[in-house]
């Protein structure tokens, strides 16, 4: 398993050096802060499997896991269907900036509001101090599809929040358009059929397990994960809120 951030590599990245995708660069030591309120995260990225299944839910209740393999904290989705990728590889910044005010999306260089959320493109996404290659990376996101919250940017680099109080700067083109949720702690957030107390499970996300946001209503956040649509309380996400999440 590895971490959803590493160590930057030992050699550092030449200015003006075109992309911060950076291919073959060693991923280091991880690091062990406390990331926020979680702490470390250890799992693998969004093409890793999900580890331990379940079975579909029952009128009767949530369903309850089965299967072999440890269920890791971050990755793991309590849902129906076969094992595969956690979100869609497709997406572009398409869809950015879709929930913006109309009034708002002139605010900012990119013509965009701000704060605004976006997801990660890439499985290697260089964090740095400052918005370019001549600032030192502070560590490397290892992990497609993690939501962050862009806070401030300037033509090519967007300063932005992660889930677990991270600020960092990382180049416009590492960002995806495409909406996504993390799961918050600490049990299982249950996808529920219809947006309101009592409906019934259609699925469980475990805490830090990722989903796509298709859109919000009131308290409540249509979300899809491999296959299964289902309604969670918005404050059981990492992802909706409008006020910035850092600064």
């Amino acid at each position: 398993m590895r971490d959803r951030r590493v160590a930057p590599p030992t050699k550092p990245a030449l200015a003006g050096q075109a992309s911060e995708n950076l291919a073959g660069a060693p991923a280091g030591k991880p690091l062990f802060p406390p990331w926020g309120k979680y702490g470390r995260s250890r799992g693998r990225g969004l093409t890793g499997r999900v580890l331990g299944g379940v079975a579909p839910s029952t009128p009767s209740g949530p369903s309850s896991p089965r299967g072999g393999g440890d269920i890791h904290p971050w990755l793991a989705l309590l849902a129906v269907l076969s094992v595969g990728p956690l979100l869609a590889a497709c997406g572009g910044h398409g869809e950015e900036g879709k929930d913006c005010p109309p009034t708002a999306r002139t605010s900012a260089v990119s013509g965009y509001c701000v704060p605004r959320y976006v997801s990660l493109k890439r499985d290697k996404v260089y964090a740095r101090r400052g918005p370019g290659t001549d600032y030192p990376a502070l560590w490397v996101y290892r992990a497609r599809g993690l939501p962050v919250q862009i806070v401030g940017e300037t033509l090519d680099w967007r300063r932005v929040c992660d889930p677990d109080g991270g600020a960092v700067w990382v180049h416009r083109s590492m960002l995806d358009g495409r909406r996504t949720v993390e799961a918050m702690g600490p049990g299982p957030v249950a996808l529920l059929r219809a947006p309101r107390a009592g409906a019934p499970v259609a699925g469980l996300l475990n805490a830090r397990a990722l989903a796509s946001l298709d859109r919000c209503a009131g308290d409540w956040c249509r979300l899809r994960v491999q296959g299964v649509t289902g309604w969670a309380a918005a404050d059981r996400v990492w992802g909706v809120a409008p006020a910035p999440q850092c600064r």
